[in-house]
């Protein structure tokens, strides 16, 4: 899935559209990725001397690849939001830098009513850079 399709899916844009590309999908999992460019606005304040991708943003990347995933799983998404709840669990192992891609690896873990909870991994290459649990709700527009 190519970028048009993700900005029909997904409200977020410029500058905090964190999902490029998907590459697999299925009901239950989505791989996806993020071009991390020396480019970003980010990386004028973190941190100028040693730019580093904050961990906050993989964290807002992986949700939003969760929300890409609901909306395959649900189908017809067009009248919905879907909003972070929570996050548990979060590990930040290794700085992601400029130049780097990052990989999106999300599966849902539960799902009860509109509630939803995924399990969200971050690579570079095939190293474990970040993870977490992401709790969302999916409500009507």
């Amino acid at each position: 899935m190519n970028i048009k399709k993700i900005l029909e899916i997904l409200p977020h844009r410029y500058p905090i559209l964190l999902v490029d590309r998907v590459l697999d999908n299925t009901d239950t999992h989505i791989t996806a990725i993020k071009n991390i460019t020396f480019n970003e606005d980010i990386f004028n304040g973190h941190f100028p001397d040693n730019p580093i991708y904050p961990g906050v943003y993989q964290i807002e990347g992986m949700a939003q690849a969760g929300a890409l995933l609901a909306s395959f799983t649900i189908g017809d998404f067009s009248d919905k939001l879907i909003y972070f709840m929570s996050i548990d669990n979060a590990k930040f192992r290794q700085p992601v830098i400029p130049g780097d891609q990052l990989t999106y690896k999300v599966e849902i873990i539960k799902k009860r009513g509109n509630i939803w909870i995924f399990s969200g991994k971050c690579y570079v290459e095939d190293k474990l850079v970040s993870q977490a649990e992401l709790k969302a709700t999916i409500v009507q527009k």
